[in-house]
């Protein structure tokens, strides 16, 4: 008998830890859900495999999707960090770009991760143009690194001015400092960002300090608890870029990993999509603390090229584009001081969790408002981690706290929440639609995590989208996206130059090296891949410009040429703005290179219902749904036994382990062929 070798996905998130299970021999999948583990997220994450696999050697690879430095970063709990930096340049971090938390007022403060006395200076200066005016004393670096040390900083960020122009002074002091500090957690600035603009590389940076003690430690823990299983195989951690890299990679650079769930989710809704024939999605996941939303058009998803994880904690290295918003399904329910409700950003979390878990919270939630509406079976909860919920306990936060204050029934209580929770999702998504150019008619929504699937009806409504189109397992998508997401580096180097002084040659013979140098770091880490694509880009602008445009380039056997630069950079311009001007010179400023490792891809027809039934033979009651104003009869289903075109007509209800899918009235469902649900208004 053949064993099975399993690839295992985990999405680890603030309440469930998601797991999905592929038997790359048996091509059967299975999924988990289990409570998160807070203070140790290793241990919920060893337990979530191990509800479904018993032989840890079974295990080929294991693909992760980690919150843990977004954690940190949101909730400033990363290690005490100190910067070395060129004299006269302390303040760099706090100054930012002189913006402001708010930006029409002058209220608000910003505090930055590393305090003023653990950010010293010492002598040594690079021009703009590389010519190193002042090398850097060795001596003095070790000095600071000791007295950091000293002092309590656990991590260091060496950052010198004009390092990406020239690194030699940067190199120097940091194998000084490595010399001399006690532990490995030491960045320097131009490894993590060799690009111009001096906030944006030293924020970059210092966040890699920051977290690299805390994420570290944590894979640590996560490595070991695996072993002791009995697991041989690779860990690999999805980045914030959709793609993954070894767990040494995320141990070096840890910032690469901030928004990794989410962009797994927003990975696996595309595959999904794209096999589905959509191709145009707004991803909606919806788990216990967020919401969080990302555009996909003509089956690419969206990236940037930097982000801000809050207020002055900026991250430059490419990024999936993701909004979120403070409206998960514990996200709170209150009255602010003018007795207006408010949904969020607060939330209950998984512990004490709403108060329908009846763990010591008595203020009502997303999720107790469901659970009143009749949307969510009190006797069903998902992730195992109660037997029941306590609809009483609910019904009685919304009283008191919301619906007796405001002069209302239990009932419209708990659908105001709804509503205002819908209305803030439906912000969000015209924020990555019609702010973008995008008609949100053209685009199908994708509800994924525990509870994005109860919302949809409204969000069609509300938005104008066409449809929307559920997975076979919502609560699992993020960890499906982590099985299916491809390894990936990208290198940036600055080259600030105009066009017309560069040779076009030399810079081609660059950026390949570059290429080859990255591959070879990608096949380093000894995953089978289908094939390796490499993408390059020029960042580029006319003379005189502040931002720039992405330019495609492809570098041909003959060599790169200026005029096929300028050919690229008209027609990029063209395209981003209408019309060329004509007679400015042209600026490269960086050179952009992705490595993509493209590892086989998963068939989605596996998730085809086998053996299916008609929607009457899926129906296993009714329960009565507080919907419009009104309590209306709707019928329940158990949807994965739903047969390939099985269709259902709105109110109903469709129960899952992993979720349930709330239709509303008006709106029909119908079963595709690869076990997807679409749902859309009746004719």
């Amino acid at each position: 008998m053949t064993r099975p070798a399993y690839v295992i996905g985990v999405d680890v998130g603030g309440t469930f830890t998601d797991v999905f299970i592929l038997d790359e021999t048996s091509g059967q999948v299975s999924t988990a859900k289990v409570p998160s583990t807070r203070g140790d997220q290793s241990k919920g994450f060893v337990e979530g495999i191990g509800s479904r696999v018993e032989n840890f050697a079974d295990i080929s690879t294991v693909v992760h999707g980690t919150t843990v430095g977004t954690n940190a970063l949101l909730e400033r709990k990363g290690a005490r960090t100190g910067i070395i930096t060129t004299e006269g340049f302390r303040d760099v971090l706090e100054m930012r770009r002189r913006d402001r938390p708010t930006t029409w007022g002058l209220k608000g403060s910003f505090t930055p991760v590393v305090e003023r006395p653990d950010r010293v200076e010492v002598s040594e200066r690079v021009l703009a143009d590389g010519t190193v005016l002042e090398p850097v004393d060795v001596a003095e670096v070790k000095a600071q690194a000791k007295a950091l040390a000293e002092s309590g900083c656990e991590a260091v960020c060496v950052f010198f001015i004009n390092g990406y122009a020239n690194n030699e002074n940067e190199k120097h002091a940091v194998e000084a400092v490595r010399s001399v500090w006690p532990n490995a957690y030491v960045t320097a600035a131009t490894e993590i960002l060799p690009e111009i603009r001096e906030f944006e590389r030293l924020s970059t940076a210092t966040l890699n300090a920051y977290l690299q003690p805390v994420v570290s430690s944590y894979l640590d823990k996560l490595e070991k608890g695996l072993e002791a299983k009995g697991f041989g195989g690779d860990i690999l951690i999805v980045q914030s870029n959709g793609g993954v890299m070894s767990i040494d990679m995320a141990k070096r650079y840890p910032v690469r990993t901030a928004l990794s769930g989410p962009a797994a989710g927003v990975i696996a809704a595309t595959a999904i999509a794209k096999a589905a024939g959509f191709d145009n999605i707004i991803t909606c996941d919806m788990g216990g603390t967020s919401f969080d939303v990302s555009l996909v058009a003509d089956n690419e998803a969206a990236l940037a090229a930097q982000t801000a994880i809050d207020f002055g904690m900026v991250v430059r290295t490419p990024m999936i584009e993701i909004t979120t918003i403070g409206a998960g399904g514990g996200s709170i329910a209150s009255l602010d001081t003018g007795g207006l409700l408010q949904v969020g950003p607060e939330s209950a979390g998984s512990d004490p969790g709403p108060v329908c878990y009846g763990l010591g919270n008595d203020r009502p939630t997303v999720t107790d408002a469901n659970v009143v509406l009749g949307r969510i079976n009190p006797d069903r909860p998902i992730g195992g981690k109660l037997a029941r919920l306590d609809v009483e306990a609910a019904r009685r936060a919304i009283d008191s706290h919301l619906a007796t204050p405001l002069g209302l029934s239990i009932e419209q209580a708990a659908e105001a929440i709804l509503q205002l929770a819908n209305a803030k999702m439906a912000g969000a998504i015209r924020l990555v639609s019609i702010e973008k150019g995008h008609d949100p008619a053209k685009f199908s929504a994708m509800p994924f995590g525990g509870g994005g699937a109860l919302h949809t009806g409204a969000l069609i409504k509300e938005v104008g989208l066409a449809s929307a189109l559920v997975p076979r397992f919502p609560g699992v998508t993020s960890a499906l996206g982590c099985v299916v997401a491809d390894m990936r580096h990208d290198r940036v180097q600055t080259v600030n130059r105009l066009l017309d002084q560069i040779d076009a040659a030399e810079l081609g013979a660059e950026m390949e090296r570059i290429g080859d140098e990255t591959e070879t770091l990608l096949e380093s880490a000894g995953v089978a891949f289908a094939r390796i694509d490499r993408v390059m880009e020029l960042d580029m602008l006319y003379l005189g410009q502040t931002h720039t445009v992405n330019v495609a380039i492809d570098i041909p056997d003959t060599g790169l040429t200026r005029q096929g630069i300028r050919d690229a950079f008209e027609t990029a311009y063209r395209e981003a703005y209408g019309r060329l001007l004509d007679g400015i010179p042209m600026r490269v400023m960086n050179y952009r290179i992705a490595v993509i490792g493209r590892r086989p891809k998963l068939d989605m027809a596996v998730f085809a219902p086998v053996d299916g039934k008609p929607a009457g033979d899926c129906r296993i009651g009714t329960r009565k749904v507080f919907a419009d104003g009104a309590w209306h009869e709707a019928g329940v289903y158990e949807r994965l036994q739903l047969a390939v075109g099985a269709t259902i007509s709105g109110p109903a209800l469709l129960e899952q382990a992993d979720t349930t899918i709330f239709v509303d009235p008006g709106l029909v469902a119908v079963v595709d062929g690869f076990g997807n649900l679409v749902i859309k208004p009746g004719a």
